[in-house]
């Protein structure tokens, strides 16, 4: 049996995690309309995640795919931090505020911890994704014990194998398109950068795993050519940013819809990781500093806090506004609109 019959799925769609953006409502609306809905919530706590979990739940009975991020906990480094926050600091006092005194590292990986694994394992989604890395194989585990299918992102073969020998049932193919933050799983280390349809070719052939093509996806044709590509499914994103069900804010929806939406950037400046943005005045600064940045999550920190800031004298310009090189094909409709307008390019001749 495939993926997408074990899953019951009408449709080879997956809707990507997309932590800041996914809703339980989008997630359920995806997950209703055929496809795989998905909620992240790498960014929040156990307690947080479980009432996530239950928002989708009481929405569907369908299946859907909870998100986790699996990074190495940080590697602090004071001077670095130190030199970041002073080079912000004439960006926040230009919008009458100051930065943290102290950098904080904002988000606990699941790696670590045990609360989440205990409510994954209660609630027991049909799905459970990995983003940059692995847990260890106890999680893993408890997690197929649950009935949860496991699903990992690999940017390369290397990560593919290790996510095979790990014991995960499938892997999302993310090329160097796809927007939000790389999945590396060492964001030091080298990266080829392959783009989405090189990516899925060579997993597919060589990595032993069904295989989801993310990147750059925003339609019926390029759900088509990862099919062709050998991949039982594709992942979209960016396409479902613009849909009322998800949670970018105005600034945000403005620039997916205007000329930013050509100038996708890859900068590490806003959370410590690489990730593909819309150009904006963050990915520009960071350009311009000349500073390396703190290590993941612990420039979020700033990050969020500098955004906040910007955003209460009226400036969008300083937010995630994480999205891949497909962002000027994207359409504002429902999300059942959405993926039935997928499904029907999908079909056509």
């Amino acid at each position: 049996m495939s993926l997408i019959e074990s899953l019951g799925l009408a449709h080879p769609i997956i809707q990507a995690p997309m932590a800041g953006v996914s809703t339980p409502d989008m997630a359920a609306a995806v997950s209703n309309a055929g496809a795989l809905g998905s909620i992240a919530v790498g960014a929040t706590d156990a307690e947080g995640a479980r009432a996530m979990i239950e928002a989708v739940q009481a929405r569907t009975n369908r299946p859907f795919n909870v998100n986790l991020f699996t990074h190495d906990p940080a590697q602090r480094n004071a001077d670095r931090e130190r030199a970041w926050l002073e080079a912000l600091t004439p960006l926040f006092h230009r919008y009458d505020a100051d930065p943290p005194a102290r950098l904080r590292e904002i988000y606990r990986s699941f790696v670590e911890d045990d609360a989440m694994l205990a409510v994954l394992v209660d609630r027991a989604p049909a799905v459970v994704s990995f983003h940059f890395g692995l847990p260890d194989g106890g999680r893993i585990a408890a997690l197929k014990q649950a009935g949860c299918l496991l699903i990992a992102t690999a940017t390369c073969l290397d990560e593919a194998c290790q996510a095979r020998e790990a014991g995960i049932d499938a892997v999302v193919a993310q090329g160097d398109e796809a927007g939000g933050h790389r999945g590396i799983f060492d964001p030091d280390g080298p990266d080829e950068r392959l783009d989405c349809l090189a990516l899925t070719r060579l997993l597919v052939a060589q990595a032993g795993l069904p295989v989801i093509a993310a990147g750059g996806i925003m339609d019926g044709a390029g759900v088509r050519a990862a099919l062709d590509a050998g991949a039982v499914a594709a992942q979209l994103g960016t396409a479902f940013i613009a849909c009322p069900e998800s949670s970018a804010d105005t600034a945000y929806r403005a620039a997916l819809a205007g000329p930013a939406a050509h100038h996708t950037v890859m900068t590490r400046a806003i959370s410590g990781r690489p990730a593909r943005c819309l150009a904006n005045l963050f990915t520009r600064w960071g350009e311009d500093c000349g500073l390396e940045a703190p290590a993941y999550p612990v420039a979020y920190d700033a990050g969020k806090a500098l955004n906040a800031a910007a955003k209460a004298q009226g400036e969008g310009g300083f937010g995630a506004q994480w999205a891949g090189r497909g962002a000027p094909l994207a359409r504002a409709m429902p999300v059942a609109d959405l993926v039935a307008a997928l499904a029907a390019e999908l079909a056509a001749p």
